[in-house]
């Protein structure tokens, strides 16, 4: 990092921290404001309440802040959450991360659930392997709430929780804008977006507000011509990517809307019905391979993907006599399919079976006249996941010494899940039975169900003392059935192109129970999921029946608060609080379920207005102890497993500042993170490792510790900091001009828990984190500067200069399979320019 942004990141950073003398004095002579904004009202705890009353560390981020950073999508605004980190392989397909509980590789379609829950207004949008990347335009805030959140949000709020919240229909004014952008990315192409809105009353008691966008991001990364040479030399086979060379071919298309409708049954009570639908094209990959260049690749197949989802939601709000009743329901479709190249696979095994002539003379990918051919793999995925959530709370009237939120809960989702790792020419019977070309095959279904009771009570012990505390009872059911693995040729050996006589079709159950590999020429029972060849996940229960793998759970969460606000201006809180991920089963139906894991929460915080209110500094300490953490590494054949790894204690502390000064507004936040391993983590079989192999020292065990005691967990960075300056002033007449400079920067982290390299009888094995290596420190700088005509700021124009100093700010680091030899690094966009435009009516 050059020092002249680090002097500038210093310096932004630090001006919040004027001393409050000098403060007082510019307050007393400040121009009127022009970038200030009211008393942000949040709803974390299922109540409106103002953000400097709510005692938990929450972070909002505003409709007016959203518009000043040109805010439209996850990777923006997580940017500017100090709490929040995240690994991505292309847009919509993000894990979230906060307060630095991230065990790593938990992103797997059939992975984990998440650790974060995301929420669309009243209704949970967290989905399975990627947080839906909801286009940001006319939300009216986004609220990061940092910690468990688990009695009133329950499963997945493990870590804390993201709620987007939108703007609602006005009943009695016709309102609306269109905004306008065009950029250019610094070695990429010219990308764009144009939005828009309009509020249209339609009668007294009724209003409709549709929202509805397009936008084109460019690529900047290059598919550069290269050859791949398989062995053996001379005489094996060479390709090239001749065909797929372009430049900027990583671009992304997204475009959809919503629509909500209002309407006022009486004085008490209203009907909100909302649909949202988005589209999300992908062409090209977003890491680039190092060791081809910089912003470059050599991939030999297409990479594209589809993302596409339906929301329908209902929101109804009353009361009954003085309390407040809500129902809030949605269902939400989300279809998801992709095609990635899969080179690296058959490059890597080619290299690890140099000694027998590599893939040629390990394997048998030959055609149907016996010839050796390509070995390399395409992979065709899709996912079709379907959620139903349903929620009724009541809650008492706010005013009252003792108050009340309680509720029921349920969710159903699903994932139908399908992977095709496909082969060129490969031969029917080398195939998976019925697809020919198909080395290996995933169609599993998928389903994982929430019930639950929550409530949470606060008394005022005196005015100024509260007690709160609160509880949720669980119950969760989650399943997996279908078929995974290699075809078997009932002629062979070989069964299969990888020589297999044991994965695949081999495990499907016949009908009394025995399975292909131990019963050959017993009747096959046809497929629980339609399009696999048979059933080899699953639970056979007699009479030539299979259900699905099952697991269950049920609990209690707790949370118990005391805030203590002895003025207005002054609020101290302490909370003891808890939340959980539920447990699941493992794809490769021989490895165990894994079970829930908690994590428990120890927080004291502070929140503290000055200066008339012109001043806002808040912070938190806290301390997480994190049981028996769910952690997924590619095991056989790069198939993802899951078990639960060791114990972990997160330490850390946020802050975040706001001052505005009339036309000069400044705000700050940071956080610090210390996240460390309690036990050692083991490279396979939970925490019991037997092994303790050493560089020099052969391994006599199957297991070995992959890392030990006190090790940093990976993700996240001990230290994250965001910093806006912003200064209105005014041209004169109806115009208004602003300038603007925002600084996100964050310390090193590693890509991987696992970072004890070891060596075994058969050679060292390389850890994961030393493989795919850190995710080194980054500072982005943007800059902004614009004009608003019009009384009402009417008309705007703003240029803007985003990561000013071409920074190569990497996100993840990942590898394509788990021997892979290439990483690739997924960067933030290059420096951009662009010009916006918009206009209010």
């Amino acid at each position: 990092m050059s020092v002249t942004k680090v002097t500038l990141a210093a310096t932004l950073l630090a001006s919040v921290a004027i001393p409050t003398t000098v403060m007082a004095q510019n307050a007393a002579s400040a121009p009127a404001s022009y970038e200030g904004e009211s008393e942000i009202i949040v709803t974390a705890q299922k109540r409106e309440e103002s953000l400097q009353s709510v005692p938990i560390s929450i972070q909002a981020l505003s409709t007016k802040k959203l518009d000043q950073l040109g805010i439209s999508n996850f990777n923006e605004y997580a940017q500017q959450l100090p709490s929040v980190s995240f690994q991505t392989s292309a847009p919509g397909v993000t894990n979230v991360y906060m307060r630095g509980v991230a065990s790593g590789g938990d992103g797997n379609h059939s992975g984990s659930l998440p650790s974060v829950g995301v929420y669309l207004d009243e209704q949970p949008v967290t989905t399975i392997g990627g947080t839906l990347d909801v286009h940001v335009y006319d939300i009216a805030r986004i609220e990061s709430l940092a910690g468990p959140q688990g009695t009133l949000y329950g499963a997945s709020s493990e870590a804390g929780t993201i709620r987007i919240i939108t703007n609602k229909p006005v009943l009695d004014q016709v309102e609306g804008r269109v905004d306008g952008e065009v950029n250019s990315v610094h070695s990429g192409g010219v990308g764009g977006k144009l939005e828009g809105v309009i509020n249209l009353p339609l009668w007294d008691a009724a209003a409709l507000r549709v929202v509805g966008y397009y936008q084109h991001d460019t690529g900047f990364i290059d598919n550069v011509a290269g050859t791949r040479a398989f062995l053996p030399q001379p005489g094996g086979i060479t390709v090239n990517n001749n065909a797929l060379v372009k430049k900027n071919f990583n671009d992304t298309d997204t475009w959809g809307g919503r629509a909500a409708l209002k309407i006022d049954l009486d004085d008490n009570w209203t009907v909100t019905p909302t649909i949202l639908y988005q589209d999300q094209r992908t062409h090209g990959v977003y890491g680039y391979d190092p060791s081809v260049g910089d912003l470059k690749v050599q991939h030999f197949f297409p990479d594209y993907g589809k993302d596409r989802y339906l929301q329908g939601a209902l929101t109804i709000e009353g009361k009954l006599g003085n309390w407040d009743l809500t129902y809030a329901g949605a269902y939400l479709d989300r279809k998801r399919s992709s095609s990635s190249d899969y080179t690296d696979y058959a490059e890597t095994y080619d290299s690890l079976y140099s000694s027998v002539g590599g893939v040629a003379g390990y394997f048998y990918f030959q055609n149907a006249a016996g010839q050796t051919i390509d070995s390399r793999q395409r992979v065709f995925g899709s996912d079709h996941f379907k959620k139903t959530s349903q929620e009724f709370r009541v809650a008492s009237p706010q005013d009252e010494r003792f108050r009340v939120v309680a509720g029921l809960f349920y969710q159903n989702q699903s994932n139908l899940i399908h992977q095709d790792y496909f082969v060129p020419n490969l031969a029917a019977n080398l195939s998976v039975n019925g697809h020919p070309g198909t080395l290996w095959l995933t169609q599993q279904k998928r389903v994982d169900k929430d019930y639950a009771a929550f409530g949470e009570a606060s008394f005022d012990i005196v005015p100024t003392l509260t007690l709160t505390g609160g509880a949720r009872g669980y119950i969760y059911d989650n399943s997996l059935i279908g078929f995974f693995g290699f075809g078997r040729d009932p002629n062979g050996p070989p069964y299969n192109a990888a020589g297999s006589s044991r994965t695949g079709v081999a495990g499907c159950f016949n009908t009394d129970g025995s399975t292909v590999r131990d019963n050959p020429g017993g009747t096959l029972i046809g497929a629980a999921v339609p399009g696999g060849p048979c059933t080899n996940l699953g639970t056979f229960v007699g009479n030539g029946k299979i259900v699905p793998k099952e697991t269950q759970g049920q609990g209690f969460l707790h949370k118990l608060n005391l805030t203590w606000k002895p003025s207005r201006d002054l609020l101290l809180y302490g909370t003891w609080s808890r939340g959980y991920r539920p447990g699941g089963i493992n794809r490769r139906g021989t490895v165990a379920p894994y079970a829930a894991d908690f994590l428990t929460n120890y927080e004291v915080g502070v929140k503290t207005t000055w200066l008339d209110g012109k001043l806002r500094i808040n912070g938190a300490v806290y301390q997480q102890d994190w049981k028996n953490f769910q952690f997924a590494f590619l095991g056989a054949n790069s198939f993802t497993e899951i078990h639960n790894g060791p114990n972990a204690r997160i330490r850390g502390v946020e802050a975040d500042a706001a001052l505005n000064l009339g036309g000069l507004s400044l705000t700050a936040a940071g956080s610090y993170t210390d996240a460390k391993t309690r036990n050692n983590l083991c490279a396979q079989n939970d925490t019991t490792c037997t092994v303790y192999p050493t560089l020099g020292s052969a391994a006599t065990g199957a297991d070995f510790i992959a890392s030990l005691a006190g090790r940093r967990l990976p993700i996240t960075p001990k230290f994250k900091v965001s910093g806006t300056a912003r200064y209105g002033f005014p041209l004169g007449g109806d115009m208004k001009g602003h300038v603007q400079a925002n600084v996100v920067h964050q310390s090193s982290a590693t890509s991987d828990v696992r970072d004890r390299a070891v060596q075994t009888g058969t050679g060292t094995i390389y850890s994961p984190a030393d493989q795919l290596g850190r995710l080194p420190a980054y500072t982005l700088t943007d800059f902004t500067a614009g004009v608003d005509f019009g009384a009402n700021s009417q008309f705007s124009i703003e240029a803007f200069l985003n990561n000013a100093f071409d920074e190569r700010a990497q996100i993840t680091r990942f590898s394509e399979c788990g021997s892979c030899l290439r990483t690739y690094i997924v960067p933030f966009t290059p420096r951009t320019f662009g010009l916006r435009g918009g206009v209010k009516f």
